[in-house]
């Protein structure tokens, strides 16, 4: 009888799938520990050959509530936080306009 063999699975974390990636804007933070974030995209229309910009919100789980409105940040792809949240903040990239001038 052949035996088969299988592959170990993978320990390491440059073996681990990598997890999907997105920088967007902060459009809301008004809720606990979560922000609303805006990822914009641009695809070129299959028939009239025009770009197009399309934009989706995503709900993301920002722990130390960091970001605020305006602000460009990196979210990543994590497992299910509630019904709507499976995105988790991983950095501010840019502190928005507003931001600074409250700083000022």
């Amino acid at each position: 009888m052949a035996e088969t063999q299988t592959a170990p699975a993978p320990t390491t974390e440059e073996a681990r799938r990598q997890r999907k990636e997105r920088v967007g804007q902060v459009v809301s933070n008004k809720m606990d520990k979560t922000i609303v974030v805006r990822v914009e995209r641009r695809i070129r229309h299959p028939q009239f050959k025009k770009v197009v910009t399309r934009f989706k919100k995503f709900y993301a789980h920002d722990e130390r509530e960091e970001a605020n409105v305006g602000d460009r940040v990196r979210i990543q792809e994590t497992r299910p936080l509630s019904k709507t949240k499976s995105w988790r903040l991983v950095e501010v990239v840019e502190r928005g306009a507003a931001d600074e001038a409250a700083t000022a």
